[in-house]
């Protein structure tokens, strides 16, 4: 899996990591998250949070996640940035964010855009992480992805065991599979599941499940569950397009727990609501 499609599925799923990560945006503001194209020059922007609300004091954030050397890495973000402020007529206040592996990456000189790294753009090196304890579940996950091969499954157990609901705990397995995937491209998921010591196909079977929410009867276990996707599923759906209809929102909720997950995995790649109407009709309940 290629690093922008994992951070932009931890965004998209982790929206509250943003106010952690920039200082001074509220810790509920909430951000839609997209991948625009600035057409003059064909560049695609790795994330573009937009703030929801119409408060004109939150300012768009421009993500950018680079884990490699790249000479031309600074020239070309803002080269992108600045096509797509003129291209879409910006009126509100920005700031850059840059997700970095860690200080000694060449990224192209510094010296041409000195003034703006040093006001409105934050970089945050992930190897900084790595000596840093008691970090919020948000970080936590971050840090798994630069976390050395040999501490990567007791960390990522860690991080699943800190889960308080089953839909945080759903979601917090997806992305742990989605970083020890990229780490571990040798391994399939169903080896990482093994590892991890869980069975995808019966959460409800986890230590976590049964001491946490304490629920005995494996059908109701089954329907919490499936709640909880589908909850997630349809937030994340109103966070890119706007509003379901009550149609679509029927539709969703009907799915299997197995539908609501491969729904969770194709969302990623919808335009629009259009892609989600056509995904439901390939896949009746």
């Amino acid at each position: 899996m290629k690093t922008d499609k994992l951070f932009y599925r931890i965004f998209l799923s982790q929206p509250s990591l943003i106010a952690e990560l920039l200082s001074d945006i509220p810790e509920d503001c909430e951000y839609e998250y997209s991948a625009p194209v600035v057409k003059e020059k064909e560049i695609r922007l790795d994330g573009l949070l937009t703030p929801i609300s119409d408060n004109p004091d939150l300012p768009l954030v421009f993500l950018e996640a680079q884990m490699q050397k790249d000479s031309e890495f600074y020239s070309r973000f803002f080269c992108g940035l600045f096509v797509y402020l003129h291209q879409y007529k910006v009126a509100r206040f920005w700031r850059g964010l840059l997700i970095l592996r860690d200080r000694s990456q060449d990224l192209g000189s510094e010296r041409p855009y000195q003034g703006l790294l040093n006001n409105q753009v934050q970089k945050l090196y992930l190897d900084d992480l790595l000596t840093q304890e008691n970090l919020s579940p948000n970080l936590a996950i971050l840090k798994l992805v630069v976390t050395p091969e040999i501490e990567a499954i007791s960390q990522a157990q860690n991080i699943l065991a800190s889960a308080k609901t089953v839909v945080e705990f759903r979601r917090n397995l997806d992305l742990v599979e989605a970083i020890l995937v990229n780490k571990f491209p040798k391994l399939s998921v169903e080896e990482i599941q093994k590892m991890l010591d869980l069975r995808e196909a019966d959460v409800t079977q986890t230590r976590f499940y049964q001491e946490v929410l304490q629920i005995g009867r494996r059908e109701g276990e089954q329907q919490g569950v499936q709640q909880g996707e589908s909850n997630m599923i349809i937030r994340q759906l109103t966070r890119r397009f706007g509003n379901l209809n009550s149609n679509q929102v029927k539709k969703v909720r009907s799915l299997s727990l197995p539908q609501l997950e491969s729904l969770g995995e194709a969302l990623l790649d919808f335009n629009n609501l259009s892609d989600l109407e056509n995904w439901l009709m390939n896949n009746p309940n």
